[in-house]
This record gives structure tokens, sequence and C-alpha cells, in this order.
């Protein structure tokens, strides 16, 4: 007697297939607690998790560069942008270089 083979779901995770768990967790670059908090609280669809995984990388702030302190940015000579030679206009009609 011949039985049909079972056919997975294509959009439901099965997280006792642990291939299919490497897969997705390599793919969307995520630790085995985190996929399991994301399954645990929004279910097994692959679409919402890989859609939460987004949402939870989208709201991670940058960390922010280190500025320097005040007293060096005001230390620090504003250099002038016009080159020296080239022509100015100035009020009455003399060149200044």
């Amino acid at each position: 007697m011949r039985r049909s083979k079972p056919q997975a779901f294509r959009n439901k995770l099965d997280l006792s297939d642990r291939t299919q768990v490497r897969i997705l967790k390599k793919r969307l670059r995520v630790t085995d607690a985190e996929l399991g908090e994301i399954v645990g609280g929004i279910g097994n669809s692959i679409a919402a998790i890989s859609k939460e995984v987004a949402n939870q990388k989208a709201c991670l702030v940058p960390k922010v560069a280190e500025l320097p302190a005040a007293a060096v940015i005001a230390s620090v000579t504003t250099v002038d942008p016009t080159p020296v030679g080239t022509i100015e206009h100035a009020p009455s009609g003399v060149l200044i270089s």
C-alpha cells in the first residue's frame, strides 16, 4: 500500500525541523533566542517572521560617532574660503588680492 508523503507548508515555519530553522536563521541573521521570541509573539508564518525581523532591524538606532569636546571645536580656526590671488569685488572697484 502506498502512502502519500505529507507536504510541508511552504509559508509556515516548523520549529521541530532543524534544517528549516537553521536556514531561516541564517537568511534572517538572527539567533535561536531571537527567532524563538519572534515566533512566540507573532506565530510561525515565515512572511510575518521576516517582516518582524526587518522592522526590528530598522528600529535599531545606529551608534553615534563620538564628537570632540566643545573646547576643541571652538579652538579650531576657520580658514578663509577665498584663495589667495583671486579677484574680489570691492565697493570702490579696487582689486583686492
